[in-house]
């Protein structure tokens, strides 16, 4: 357990949270759920000079994405191309709309927002396929992004952070050398949900919104669709050799129960020789970026990535 305690105004939310139910929930269900609670357009912040719905055609398909600037007159721009999380199964482009407008504002970078394929519908691995494909569509249109050459990050939360570090992998073996940084949210790249494997599995099991039991019914719908634990692809952490891979910045939550598992990962990647910046908020919970930013000191993860953009 983290000495420092849960913020306030987040222990306000998850003591109202149910606890975790052992069944998969029904995912179309969810999805118009979370459809529900999405602001307007025009009701929706910060309010950037850019928000455009595109296609991006790639080798594996048409992907929709969404791509957002603060200022929409720059000469030339850094890219993020960000994957929402959902645990594969849910989120979009406009559950996660304000995480890439905040991006976007504190950055001053392009940000491409994917909206790949689900689960269960999209076997594994068509959605990890699809990220790349876009983040190779940005580098064919690079003119007409404006994209300076300099800087092409990734980034996600929770899974669509194991979405990051399996591009990474991907981009390493095909010899595509053009991204530069990666930055994981509370990654969840450990699908093994042993709970002896990690001590916060057991320490933030319960009463912090995300909780152990939850984890496999949620992340069931991947796991029966394709995707093994076992494969490095899948269970991010399993890769034996991580040198070679662009900077990274991990971000952990004190009370997530995945909060040990991306401590490993930035240990793991740091030993491999990539360059690391772990950045944890122990008073925070799994999710805080998308739920808790409205909360100054989250949203200063915007501010920190940023900085880490700059170094």
């Amino acid at each position: 357990m983290t000495a420092q305690p849960l913020h306030p105004e987040i222990q306000k939310i998850v003591e109202q949270i149910p606890p975790a139910s052992t069944t998969p929930p029904d995912p179309a269900a969810l999805r118009a759920g979370e459809a529900e609670q999405v602001k307007p357009v025009d009701e929706r912040e910060p309010m950037l000079g850019l928000v455009e719905d595109v296609t991006a055609v790639t080798p594996v398909g048409e992907v929709p994405v969404r791509i957002y600037a603060d200022d929409a007159d720059a000469q030339e721009y850094g890219l993020i191309v960000y994957f929402h999380g959902g645990a594969f199964f849910s989120g979009s482009l406009d559950t996660h709309d304000h995480v890439a407008r905040s991006l976007a504002k504190e950055t001053g970078a392009k940000v491409i927002s994917v909206g790949y394929s689900l689960a269960p519908e999209a076997e594994f691995p068509v959605a990890i396929n699809e990220c790349f494909g876009v983040v190779r569509w940005a580098v064919e249109h690079a003119d007409d992004l404006k994209w300076d050459h300099r800087t092409l990050a990734l980034a996600g939360d929770s899974s669509g952070a194991n979405f990051v570090a399996a591009v990474t992998f991907l981009a390493h073996d095909a010899e595509f050398t053009r991204i530069t940084h990666q930055i994981l949210y509370y990654p969840s790249v450990d699908l093994d949900f042993d709970q002896d494997r990690w001590p916060s599995l057991k320490d933030n099991a319960e009463g912090y919104g995300l909780e152990y039991n939850g984890l496999a019914p949620f992340n069931s719908f991947y796991l029966d669709n394709g995707a093994d634990p076992a494969d490095p692809l899948v269970s991010p952490i399993k890769r034996p050799d991580l040198s070679g891979l662009p900077a990274a910045l991990v971000v952990t939550a004190g009370y997530d129960p995945l909060r040990d598992e991306g401590v490993a990962y930035a240990d793991k990647l740091a030993e491999h020789g990539v360059d690391v910046t772990h950045l944890p908020y122990d008073n925070a919970n799994h999710g805080f970026v998308v739920n808790f930013s409205w909360i100054p000191e989250f949203y200063d993860v915007f501010r920190q990535t940023a900085e880490f953009l700059k170094k």
